[in-house]
């Protein structure tokens, strides 16, 4: 009901008023006491009697004393005949209750509670024979049944119970009122039953009819043809009735063809728009927004001229383009279509709008996510000099924004963010005199915007123009002597050039609530001015950009502000700000110096708090304990030292502790297992000792849970496995001994899993192949944070992209056994199994790892060939095998031609092929001097003579040197003697290998 313009208000009135001329030819007396009536002593008793039934707390009932009751107030009475006709008791205190509204019933605050009648309904009301109207409507009768003898009002013409919070059932006894013209029973406390809405067609007088949040589930298969014996109908809403059938019958509502007024949002229907629609020749309002609806919005609304607001927003409508005859509703003025899937373009739509004899009266446009609506405006935009609001936002539109915009004298907003305008800002937008609101944010555009851009907004209030991705393509270049025309109370310019000074003409802006220059290449100190400007700040975000110097301490911010000042130059001691800030984010500056220790007395309503990579040094004041409302502390990458103190109980919603490298000591408090909202527990790279708390099973929601290079010691607690959240589980570097638990295998969401770097034994648990995250994808809009990750070799910092890591790293640890089976983890990119005591063969199934890109299984008791299946990993790029015991010829086809570095294969004494310089048996064929087969038989005598001669002259001395060439470097080098033996070990393995598969062959051809 909000969004219904003045004109429709004013043809309801002329058709509503009509139904009570009778009261016209009447005076009235009212509470007032102007007239001289007065009410008879039945009425007054049955009007006490009603009020002490009721509960009262602002005492609005206070004046209902004396004789003459119709001097109360909300009664009225008639003049002629001294009797009650109205009772209007409604709570004008609290929030007007909106057919849409899905808070209807329930207060905005409670000062409206505090005004708000309860208690029972006398039946001394049914003495009131000549009550026309009744309106309890925003009181709190807390489920309160509707009494039954409202039925017997014969006169009531107007009943308005909505938002009263009665409950129950709908009695049927209200169809006795024969005379009503006006109900409304809107309230979310009601429902139907089968059969409950024949009782409407009694109202065979009724204009107005509002069931809207009441259940008419049980009654959605006939609910049209209740509605269809109300042939006076004027206005029906029924917005959020659990309505699932909307039929397509030839003329379902012939008998209410007048219908001026049809809400039906927010439903289940799961049909298409029925064309018994474009029957209703008089309707003004129509709104389907939120069903089901689907297809695409079809021709036909060019029969409905009369149509003034049209609705069709969050349905499932699908179509090439928006139907030609919207184009032809000349009288329209609102049209909601945002939230669908239409796509095309809207040339022909604009143009047909355009044609409008006087001009088009489109006055509100929402075309808003349908994101795959787009093409170019269209100059013919100018000419809906109507328009006063237009929504074009997250769709696919492109190009430059039409020079026609300037045209729109009457536009007060105008949203085209989240589009793809790649093109300039014209500056004809700078003549849109009416314009409250400009938001062009998440667009590529480019070019320069100048003081003519602006030169005639004197009504700009709001300016926002953002973008997600780090690139700059559109430059501000203003005169620093420019004054702006507008007062702004709203300004966002993310990733826009407006440096590399602080933007003077912000001096005249002293009505600003919200100031965003992220990313604005400003490398200049903040001047004093702008601070001494006393702006009261809602958010202000200066954030990515080079600004220096420092924070003035004497900040005053309004209830619930943000202050950003990270990735800048600030530098100094902590800056002091006012009590009120909701959120402070200092990170990555120069602040030095320790935490104030009475920060949590001075900012006590804090909700986020990062102060990380700056040179913060002290330890963690006590006094953050006293921040009850804490969400995120993030204290990482600074010099903090000492203890992590014990802050931690009446956090409920802490769900972030990041303190990553500093230099805290101590254990870790058990009490942080009280933090039953933690997600992200990040204390790596510090000095923290003991064992893991036990409390800690209690954060089952965690996400991360980061503790690496600490001096951490124990077992891994198996209740690990209970936190079936988990995504990264990094224990590295620590002095962690005992087995892996098998528990870890059961972390189904687990994508990242670091244990290296301690003293882990036992076997690889052979159920890690079921981590089932690392085979399905993970969504980028999950926020990880910031992780440091082994990966090709070298430690790489993720963040952004953190969700794409997929990696097992077990290395540095005394894990023995062999090599589970790991084929399931589909999209593993990392294995790190190195410097351990793995022995056996490496799974042929490795293979089947296809996105696998490091694998390090180097400096362990690996024996066997590497798998002909590997050279199908066209995914991998680092690859480490050395200080093993394979043997066998190295792949050379695919991936493996690249791994030309021979210390991949260094000490697998039994490996061959390139790049090793040991050939393979059979690479070298023998070659033959075939141009000596001719020559004569005493030349080959006389040189084999020759030879003999020499071999047994040789033969002696050869012996010796050749023995003690071989064993002399034996007895003498350790490491030698080792690899020989080691040499002899593989070949007698191989010899019973083959000998023992020779016997078994064998015996099974012999059974």
């Amino acid at each position: 009901m909000a969004n219904i313009n003045a004109s429709i208000h004013f043809l309801l009135l002329i058709f509503l008023s009509s139904t009570f001329l009778y009261l016209e030819t009447v005076k009235l007396g009212s509470c007032n006491g102007v007239l001289n009536v007065s009410c008879t002593e039945i009425e007054r008793k049955a009007l006490v009697d009603f009020k002490q039934g009721l509960t009262d707390p602002s005492g609005r009932l206070s004046s209902w004393v004396g004789l003459d009751c119709c001097r109360w107030s909300g009664v009225v009475c008639s003049q002629r005949v001294p009797r009650v006709i109205k009772l209007k008791l409604r709570n004008q205190y609290a929030r007007t209750p909106d057919a849409n509204d899905e808070d209807t019933g329930a207060f905005e605050d409670d000062y409206g509670a505090a005004h708000a009648f309860g208690g029972e309904i006398s039946h001394s009301l049914l003495d009131l024979k000549d009550l026309r109207y009744l309106d309890l409507s925003m009181n709190n009768f807390e489920g309160l049944q509707i009494p039954k003898f409202i039925g017997s009002f014969k006169r009531l013409r107007y009943l308005n119970l909505s938002g009263a919070s009665f409950g129950g059932t709908i009695p049927p006894h209200l169809g006795n009122l024969s005379s009503l013209l006006y109900l409304d029973l809107n309230s979310y406390s009601l429902e139907s039953v089968e059969d409950d809405l024949h009782w409407l067609s009694g109202l065979s007088s009724l204009r107005h009819l509002n069931l809207g949040n009441i259940d008419l589930s049980k009654a959605a298969a006939y609910w049209h043809r209740a509605v269809n014996s109300l042939s006076s109908l004027l206005e029906l809403r029924l917005p959020r009735c659990g309505l699932s059938s909307l039929p397509d019958l030839p003329l379902p509502f012939f008998n209410v063809t007048s219908l001026l007024v049809l809400d039906l949002s927010n439903n289940d229907f799961n049909s298409s728009i029925p064309h018994w629609l474009f029957n209703f020749s008089s309707l003004a309002y129509l709104d389907l927004n939120s069903n089901n609806l689907q297809g695409s919005v079809p021709e036909g609304f060019g029969y409905l001229i009369s149509l003034k607001y049209i609705d069709f927003s969050s349905n499932l409508f699908i179509g090439g383009h928006l139907p030609r005859d919207l184009g032809k509703l000349c009288n329209l003025r609102t049209l909601k279509l945002s939230f669908n899937s239409i796509s095309g373009e809207i040339t022909e739509f604009m143009d047909g709008l355009s044609e409008c004899v006087n001009s088009s009266s489109l006055e509100s446009l929402d075309l808003g996510f349908n994101y795959k609506l787009g093409g170019f405006l269209p100059n013919s935009l100018g000419h809906l000099k109507n328009l006063k609001s237009l929504h074009l936002w997250s769709n696919s539109f492109v190009g430059s924004i039409p020079n026609s915009i300037g045209n729109l004298s009457s536009l007060q907003g105008f949203y085209i963010s989240e589009n793809q305008m790649n093109g300039i800002i014209p500056e004809s937008v700078g003549q849109l005199s009416a314009l409250v609101a400009l938001d062009l944010s998440e667009n590529p555009w480019v070019g320069v915007v100048t003081e003519s851009h602006f030169s005639n907004l004197t009504s700009l209030t709001e300016l926002a123009i953002k973008k997600s991705s780090p690139n700059i393509t559109l430059v501000f270049n203003v005169n620093s002597k420019w004054i702006p025309p507008f007062k702004l109370n709203y300004l966002e310019l993310r990733t826009c050039q407006l440096g590399p000074k602080f933007p003077a003409w912000l001096r005249t802006q002293n009505q600003l609530k919200t100031i965003v220059l992220n990313n604005a290449r400003i490398s200049d100190t903040i001047p004093d001015w702008f601070w001494k400007l006393d702006l009261q700040l809602e958010l202000l975000d200066v954030a990515n950009n080079q600004l220096s110097g420092r924070v003035p301490n004497s900040l005053k911010f309004p209830e619930n502000a943000v202050v950003d000042l990270s990735s800048n130059r600030f530098h100094g001691p902590f800056p002091h700000f006012s009590s009120n800030l909701s959120s402070l984010y200092l990170r990555d500056n120069l602040f030095s110096g320790p935490i104030p220790r009475d920060v949590g007395k001075t900012m006590p309503w804090l909700t986020n708090f990062d102060v990380s990579w700056n040179s913060l040094n002290g330890t963690i004041p006590l006094s953050i304990g006293k921040i009850t409302g804490l969400a995120s502390l993030v204290l990482s990458n600074n010099h903090l030292s000492g203890e992590i103190p014990l802050i931690w109980n009446d956090k409920p919603d802490l769900y972030i502790v990041d303190m990553e490298n500093n230099s805290l000591s101590g254990e870790i408090p058990s009490s942080m297992g009280t933090l039953n909202s933690l997600m992200f527990l990040i204390l790596s790279g510090n000095k923290l000792s003991g064992e893991i708390p036990s409390s800690l099973q209690n954060c089952k929601d965690m996400d991360s849970f980061d503790l690496g290079d600490n001096r951490l010691s124990g077992n891994l607690p198996s209740w690990i496995g209970e936190m079936q959240s988990l995504l990264i589980l990094r224990l590295r570097s620590n002095l962690f001994d005992g087995n892996i638990p098998s528990q870890v295998c059961s972390l189904s969401h687990l994508h990242i899993l670091d244990l290296a770097h301690n003293n882990l034994s036992g076997s690889v648990p052979s159920c890690l192949g079921n981590l089932s995250g690392m085979a399905t994808e993970i969504s980028s809009e999950r926020y990880e944070g910031q992780l440091s990750v082994v990966m090709k070799g070298r430690e790489l910092i993720y963040q952004n992209t953190l969700y794409l890591v997929n990696s097992i790293d077990l290395s540095d640890n005394n894990i023995s056994g062999k090599l589970p089976e790991l084929r399931n983890l589909s999209r593993l990119g990392t294995l790190n199994l190195s410097i351990n005591h793995l022995t056996g063969n490496i799974p042929e199934d490795v293979g089947s790892l296809s996105q696998l890109e490091t694998l390090d299984l180097s400096r362990n008791q690996l024996s066997g060939l590497i798998p002909p299946s590997m050279v199908s990993m066209t995914s991998l790029n680092h690859l480490n095998l050395s200080y093993n015991r394979l043997s066998g010829k190295i792949p050379t086809s695919n991936q493996f031609q690249t791994f030309n570095d021979p210390s991949i294969y260094r000490n697998n004494l039994a490996l061959c092929g390139e790049p090793l310089a040991m050939t393979c048996p059979g690479d070298d064929e023998a070659t033959t001097d075939s141009s000596g087969v001719d020559n004569e038989d005493h030349d080959d005598e006389h040189e084999d003579a020759f030879e003999m001669k020499w071999f047994y002259m040789s033969m002696g001395p050869g012996f010796v040197v050749g023995f003690w060439g071989v064993f002399g470097p034996l007895i003498i080098n350790r490491s030698w003697r080792r690899a020989y033996f080691r040499f002899l070990d593989e070949m007698k393995d191989r010899v019973m290998v083959v000998i023992t598969e020779s016997v078994a062959w064998l015996q099974k051809k012999c059974k």
